[in-house]
């Protein structure tokens, strides 16, 4: 018999005893408001939701109608069931405290509801990331300060990818399991657990055409795979870019690799979110056995100062990051 993901989640609570009740169901609507989203993304033109709306968020980005629709698609899921306290959101300026005509629970709950938007429009992968963390045991009221933990902090987190098909990947930080929306169902159905990234392997993810804004050591670590064979890596690399971050991090957890978005001259403190896309990929790749880092920093111990941190990140499989940690740092590798 199938295992749902609601099912997963009871195992996990009553004979593991890894999330409360309060977390499983938070996690549950989770889920539910990615499936709504994916209906939305399936429907594509019939639905009229492609296209760019007129409106920017935070980070001076045009919004596409599917940004906003996502984005308040989570909020109402998630605002009235009594675990949260409060959401933050990429696309939104400051946080969203849930209103008092709602119970408030013990939760933050922080994502990017659309990630790879770019990619909306020509129907390629795009998916949502999501991080849960507990509001601090000091706080009364909820603040912005209240969001910046560290990413060890968090105490959930995941992403859903919209490709052939609707996949949420999923740990509580005891190991990464994968789920599979059974359509005819409505339903999510586990199809693999255990999850492991291959420590050692032949492919890379970067946007090759920022190339003249990088380091030299940055530039020198990718000189050398595409060297390949001949080159001192010592094997033939293949570079695979989506433009999707949440894609491309799939493919390499499946399959293994290295995702790299460095600190490049024109941004300095790095392209992607600490908050909202780094912190939950790095809990679910650590997880699979991988490795997350700024490139001298391990990503989970990163201070996060401000709602919308940005951050430099390379993230895969074990071995490959460090060869190019090895690599940024000056080190032999």
């Amino acid at each position: 018999m199938a295992t749902s993901l609601s099912r997963y989640l009871v195992e996990q609570q009553r004979a593991k005893q890894n999330i409360p009740p309060e977390l499983r169901l938070l996690l549950e609507v989770v889920a539910r408001a990615c499936k709504s989203i994916s209906h939305a993304v399936n429907k594509g033109a019939l639905g009229g939701v492609l296209g760019t709306a007129t409106t920017e968020n935070i980070q001076g980005e045009v919004q596409k109608k599917l940004d906003i629709i996502a984005n308040e698609v989570l909020i109402e899921a998630n605002e009235w069931g009594g675990h949260l306290a409060a959401m933050a959101s990429e696309e939104m300026d400051s946080i969203y405290v849930v209103p008092n005509r709602y119970p408030q629970g013990e939760y933050l709950l922080l994502f990017d509801p659309l990630d790879g938007s770019s990619n909306i429009d020509v129907n390629v992968s795009i998916g949502t990331i999501f991080s849960v963390l507990r509001k601090p045991e000091t706080s009364e009221k909820v603040s912005e300060s209240d969001f910046l933990q560290p990413g060890h902090a968090q105490v959930a987190a995941g992403y859903c990818v919209y490709g052939p098909q609707t996949t949420l990947v999923l740990t509580v930080g005891d190991g990464v399991a994968m789920f599979t929306l059974d359509r005819e169902q409505g339903s999510f159905v586990l199809t693999q657990e255990n999850i492991r990234i291959p420590e050692d392997t032949r492919e890379f993810a970067i946007n090759m055409s920022n190339m003249r804004h990088w380091d030299k050591p940055v530039a020198d670590y990718i000189a050398e795979c595409l060297a390949g064979k001949t080159g001192p890596r010592g094997k033939d690399y293949n570079m695979r870019w989506v433009a999707s971050m949440v894609a491309d991090v799939h493919r390499m957890l499946i399959g293994g690799g290295i995702y790299l978005y460095p600190a490049e001259s024109d941004k300095p403190e790095g392209k992607l979110r600490l908050l909202y896309e780094a912190n939950p990929l790095t809990f679910v790749v650590e997880q699979a056995g991988g490795k997350a880092s700024t490139g001298t920093t391990r990503i989970l111990d990163v201070e996060a100062r401000k709602l919308h941190q940005r951050v430099p990140l390379i993230i895969g499989s074990r071995l490959d990051v460090e060869q190019a940690e090895a690599s940024i740092q000056g080190r032999a590798s």
